[in-house]
């Protein structure tokens, strides 16, 4: 495996590679971001994992100055799983102040978007850049960032990038909470409490399953039962996978998405159904 923190750096690594596949993180890596690194492995050719703390996607009372930077474990963890970590200081990435800007489609104002204003807007551009300068045939991207995934998936397609964007899936603890970096952020009590986000969502799928279709309703009982017991919560919608609107009578595949937070800490869950 081989580190490099330029653009020149990678680009002259790569320049002899005829299949590259990426998978961008923030670093600070767990068993969800590994499954990525060996799921890439399978599509044969170069394995590059880039870890970037991205200030543009962080709002002004968010936690960029103290989300984790752990260079040194997640190297020691991708040692054996991909050929090269790009690792870019902030201004690598941004020698001028970035003046150009993707602009998300209208689902970036809505669900994470509406609670992180700029977020989606950050996220993309970003995203486009690596893209850029990694020239991959093939990016992974985990499917707990849903909306994330969605836009990229969209911005790929609409900008006819050459690359396939491939959701890799959701990695859990044995009690059913989502991996996440900020999930170091919960205490004691609040890690224990932290998996009824996914019990909730998995309770309104079996609901939708069984034929349940007051989906407003359902989406309100749940926000009632996370408020009872000390959550703040964002947002829990029933949305169509293919657009992220609200579900309706014909669709046939979806999605419930949340967003609540315990105590300082925001978690982000979602959970697919299809109705028969």
């Amino acid at each position: 495996m081989l580190l490099v923190s330029t653009i020149s750096q990678l680009s002259n690594r790569l320049s002899a590679e005829n299949r590259v596949i990426f998978v961008p993180t923030m670093g600070n890596l767990h068993e969800g971001h590994l499954s990525l690194m060996r799921q890439a492995r399978e599509y044969g050719g170069c394995v590059v994992a880039s870890i970037f703390v991205n200030p543009l996607q962080f709002g002004p009372n968010e936690d960029f100055d103290q989300y984790p930077r752990t260079l040194d474990a997640d190297c020691a963890k991708l040692h054996d799983l991909v050929d090269v970590v790009f690792s870019p200081a902030v201004s690598e990435m941004y020698p001028v102040q970035q003046a150009v800007f993707i602009e998300p489609p209208s689902i970036a104002n809505q669900l994470c978007g509406a609670a992180r204003p700029g977020h989606f807007r950050g996220m993309a551009t970003i995203v486009l850049k690596l893209l850029n300068i990694v020239r991959p045939q093939v990016a992974l991207f985990g499917k707990k960032d849903y909306q994330q995934l969605h836009i990229i998936r969209q911005m790929a397609g609409q900008l006819n990038l050459a690359v396939e964007i491939v959701g890799g899936e959701t990695v859990r603890a044995p009690d059913g909470l989502a991996l996440s970096s900020r999930n170091q952020y919960l205490d004691e009590a609040q890690r224990r409490e932290s998996a009824f986000l996914y019990r909730t969502l998995q309770h309104i799928r079996r609901e939708l399953i069984k034929g349940m279709s007051c989906f407003e309703a359902l989406e309100a009982q749940a926000v009632d039962d996370l408020t009872a017991r000390g959550w703040v919560v964002d947002y829990v919608s029933i949305c169509n996978q293919m657009d992220l609107q609200p579900v309706t009578h014909n669709t046939q595949e979806g999605v419930i998405l949340a967003a609540a937070r315990l105590g300082g800490t925001r978690l982000l869950d979602n959970v697919e159904f299809t109705f028969n």
